[in-house]
């Protein structure tokens, strides 16, 4: 990113993890949010001996993706997936969170329904035209067995991070609006950026850097993976969807990306700035960050407001490496 002061933030999954200081620390996604315990696994560099938990939110093709690759982690455990609605609605993303559990075999996991609107109201939006109208790309596999949690998401969230005081990371992949009870709920996301937690943000600018082309899809599908038939199965749709709308014959790998800079932040840099998102006018829902360059002497929008870490580069073959490596354990 050039050096301006003002600069577009792209916040698409903001993470929040909470470790055994009073600090909270958020990465982010416009789409889910898991729970789980990073079962040490550093916070800079390749594994650590940090003790964290973990959260999920929707769920369509790269969330699904994503959730996979944390249950090939054995570093981490996985708590719990949370809801919300984004790309899909929210009963849909409860419904594909289910199967994915059983999916992967991991039944007991549990899933906790999120909000069905953002916090003003209004009628989500559902892109059923880029992820199909089951979320996961038209596969239309039969309903899962398993029922969603009696808690809503912001109950279960609420009772892990007291579970586990100071051990909790919270990777949200959607809007925000069970962590404050972006895009798809810009008032919430302001909430939480500006809430005064050790946040850690990887914008859009950032993920779209990281893709599957059709040649890494093929690798996958002929390799030993666990999933990788399901999960390119998946992706067909979306991959069709891109090469028609922009010519990209490929995928995006958006909430990959984000477990990425969790579990290995030595493949980005980061910067520190003021956010704030938009929650009005033309530009609703657009992320902007100030890198204090000035220091403000009159109060306003800007000022009170501690600053959050931005990714700010990636390295892309170290990224794509570590997505490959995951997907294609047996």
């Amino acid at each position: 990113m050039p050096e301006n002061r003002w600069r577009t933030a792209g916040i698409t999954r903001p993470l929040l993890d909470r470790r055994r200081s009073s600090s909270t620390r958020i990465q982010g996604s416009y789409a889910s949010v898991w729970v789980g315990r990073h079962l040490g696994m550093p916070r800079y560099g390749a594994y650590t001996d940090l003790n964290l938990s973990f959260i999920f939110v929707p769920i369509w093709y790269d969330d699904s993706m994503t959730i996979m690759m944390a249950f090939q982690t054995p570093e981490i455990e996985v708590l719990g997936l949370t809801t919300i609605f984004g790309n899909v609605s929210t009963e849909d993303a409860t419904r594909n969170a289910l199967l994915l559990c059983e999916i992967a075999g991991r039944p007991n996991v549990l899933v906790a329904e999120g909000s069905h609107e953002p916090l003003k109201g209004g009628k989500p939006r559902v892109a059923d035209f880029v992820h199909g109208s089951d979320g996961l790309g038209n596969i239309f596999h039969p309903p899962p067995a398993g029922k969603k949690s009696e808690k809503s998401a912001s109950e279960f969230l609420v009772e892990k991070v007291s579970q586990y005081p100071g051990d909790v990371s919270i990777l949200a992949l959607g809007p925000l609006t069970n962590l404050a009870l972006i895009y798809g709920d810009p008032e919430a996301a302001d909430i939480v950026f500006t809430c005064g937690a050790d946040i850690v943000v990887v914008g859009i600018n950032i993920t779209t850097q990281v893709r599957f082309t059709d040649e890494d899809l093929s690798e996958l599908r002929n390799s030993k993976g666990r999933h990788t038939q399901f999960i390119c199965n998946m992706c067909k749709f979306y991959r069709d969807w891109h090469v028609k709308s922009d010519g990209v014959y490929g995928i995006f790998l958006h909430d990959p990306v984000s477990f990425a800079a969790l579990v290995r932040s030595d493949l980005f840099t980061f910067r520190k700035g003021v956010v704030r998102v938009e929650t009005q006018g033309i530009c609703v829902g657009h992320t902007l960050m100030d890198q204090g360059l000035k220091k403000w002497n009159t109060m306003n929008p800007w000022s009170g407001y501690s600053p959050i870490s931005v990714a700010w580069t990636v390295d892309v073959p170290g990224v794509l490496a570590f997505i490959k490596e995951l997907l294609m354990k047996p």
